[in-house]
């Protein structure tokens, strides 16, 4: 099964047997990531869909697919506030916005790190799934991972 999902001016992603190539246009780096069920569940059910360029899923842009997320997460009620703050020189900068205006395809991509992460996948792999080049970009998601494992170990506390 031998599909495009996606071609523009940043990278090539396609399905090659038993799993997704991804090749950037401006260096020419490749990377293979394996299928697993749920990818696997995924392309099965949209098998029997024709989209333009024999693609194996519908193409969105950036754009279009960050708006649509943050719509949906605003119609589930992700809407905790959340306190942003930004610097433009000296100047601080603190804006209140509901959470669902934060999301966006690049909180994916920080959750399944994080997610890999925690079910003990090790950092090398993740890395060569996602394309880091280096243990410093994956330091910040490994920095996570230990606070969340180190607050968890709190749980045992209440047994004594």
């Amino acid at each position: 099964m031998d599909h495009k999902i996606v071609e523009d001016v940043h990278c090539l992603i396609g399905i090659k047997g038993d799993h997704i190539e991804v090749t950037t246009v401006k260096t020419a780096d490749s990377i293979s990531i394996e299928l697993n069920k749920v990818t696997r569940d995924i392309l099965e059910k949209y098998k029997d869909t024709p989209f333009k360029d024999n693609k194996a899923l519908p193409n969105y842009t950036n754009q279009a697919m960050n708006r649509d997320i943050k719509e949906l997460c605003n119609l589930a009620g992700i809407n905790e506030e959340i306190r942003v703050t930004t610097y433009k020189g000296n100047v601080r900068t603190d804006k209140i916005q509901p959470k669902w205006e934060l999301v966006g395809t690049h909180t994916g991509r920080r959750t399944f790190i994080v997610n890999a992460l925690s079910l003990g996948i090790t950092p090398n792999i993740v890395m060569k799934w996602t394309g880091h080049s280096d243990y410093k970009a994956m330091k910040p998601y490994i920095d996570i991972v230990d606070s969340i494992k180190a607050s968890s170990m709190t749980k045992f506390d209440g047994l004594l």
